[in-house]
């Protein structure tokens, strides 16, 4: 990385349970609010957990049109919306900019489950003949990639990564290197997640992942803290607008940011378990650091991938450990998730965005529902308040089911 052109950050999206801009999102950060309610996609009164983060006064018939958002999966319509509010902040589509030149990587973990749970109500309920025309490409996990290409006039490489929650900072990281192995100028990289049906809350309730906090919602998700029971299931979108800084320089683009460094390895441990002592995530973080040309001391702030399971961030503590070694005691490391909830394949690309925006502001922000410190993890997990503190390189991770681990660093331009 460091002998090859860099890689920036030129435009941003996000539709999350904090805020549907950027900007929106970051300032609910800052304060500790948290997205978590009530579920309203479904009736959830019959199941153990009854809460989820949701995206609120979403507009997808004002946003997409009144034919087109009835044929994409809420998951796609987060994912093209968030993809349109960051094309439009990164000044895109231009007329100097060639189309066969970008490219578009909009990862998912789980795709449109709602359009698979109605389908197979239908089916069941009113048989073969009643399935809609446009049920099969609804359901597609690379739809939402291929319908931004549509808007957004892509001709360039596309695909969707799908591994689980790792799958949107995957996503970021291969676009980089998309734009390094000159596939492309630009690319629109992130992820979209719609999960909050009847048959993820169900399943992740049969496997004890979720929390179970019905009386008391937005302290539910508590990342580090030793009583946590459980992630928050969330959904949203999130995309970064990444680009050659040569191109970007032509253009007049803004420049909010550098991809300084990805690595990504596996556990080939077990299939939700991570590896011990969170080895694997441990080496990915070490490569995105020797990708970036970085030493563990130069990093400012890490956003965890802090889930609020037991095992996650013991785990994630000790990988912390191995790959920053003493600077892993001193410096601020949090978990969003606490106010976002988890939003599975999307939460790379919703991390990556706060990951810009603290160097912005040059602001940690916190962990909140921190109260009862976990012996095993015991590192500055900013807890409950917002900390300003200077930031220029930032390290942002994700783990997934099937031991896929993720880490990215970005940096402060002309750092």
């Amino acid at each position: 990385m460091t002998n090859r052109e860099r890689v920036v950050v030129t435009g941003i999206g996000v539709y999350s349970p904090v805020g549907n801009s950027p900007a929106e999102m970051w300032a609910n950060l800052v304060e500790g609010v948290s997205g978590v309610g009530p579920i309203t996609r479904f009736d959830a009164s019959e199941y153990e957990t009854q809460f989820a983060a949701e995206v609120k006064d979403f507009d997808a018939e004002g946003l997409l049109g009144r034919k087109e958002h009835r044929r994409m999966d809420r998951y796609a319509q987060l994912g093209v919306a968030a993809a349109m509010q960051a094309a439009e902040s990164a000044g895109l589509p231009g007329e100097s900019v060639d189309p066969n030149r970008v490219g578009v990587l909009l990862a998912t973990g789980m795709g449109a489950i709602e359009t698979i749970e109605s389908g197979m109500e239908t089916l069941t309920e009113q048989g073969p003949r009643r399935i809609g025309p446009f049920f099969m490409t609804m359901m597609l996990g690379n739809m939402a990639s291929g319908l931004a290409a549509m808007r957004l006039n892509a001709k360039g490489p596309n695909m969707a990564t799908v591994s689980a929650c790792a799958s949107s900072a995957h996503a970021i990281g291969e676009a980089a290197r998309w734009i390094r192995d000159d596939m492309a100028d630009v690319v629109y990289a992130g992820g979209c997640e719609a999960p909050v049906s009847r048959l993820s809350v169900a399943g992740f309730n049969a496997m004890q992942a979720l929390s179970r906090r019905n009386d008391d919602p937005q302290a539910a998700s508590r990342p580090f803290e030793k009583d946590r029971d459980g992630f928050v299931l969330a959904e949203g979108g999130a995309m970064l607008v990444l680009e050659r800084e040569s191109h970007a320089a032509r253009r007049g683009a803004p420049i909010l940011g550098v991809i300084a460094g990805y690595g990504t390895t596996d556990d080939a441990n077990h299939i939700v378990q991570p590896a011990p002592e969170g080895e694997g995530a441990a080496r990915a973080m070490s490569l995105a650091l020797a990708d970036a040309g970085l030493q563990p001391g130069d990093i400012d702030y890490v956003n965890a991938h802090g889930t609020s399971t037991q095992l996650n961030e013991k785990f994630e503590t000790a990988a912390l450990k191995r790959a920053l070694g003493e600077r892993a005691y001193s410096v601020p490391i949090s978990s969003t998730k606490s106010m976002t909830g988890h939003l599975l394949g999307a939460a790379g690309a919703i991390e990556a965005v706060i990951a810009m925006k603290a160097i912005e502001h040059q602001t940690a922000p916190p962990t909140i529902n921190y109260h009862t410190p976990d012996p095993e993890c015991d590192l500055d997990y900013v807890p409950n308040v917002a900390r300003q503190t200077p930031i220029t390189h930032v390290m942002s991770n994700s783990m997934g089911f099937g031991g896929h681990n993720v880490s990215l660093v970005m940096s402060r331009w002309g750092a």
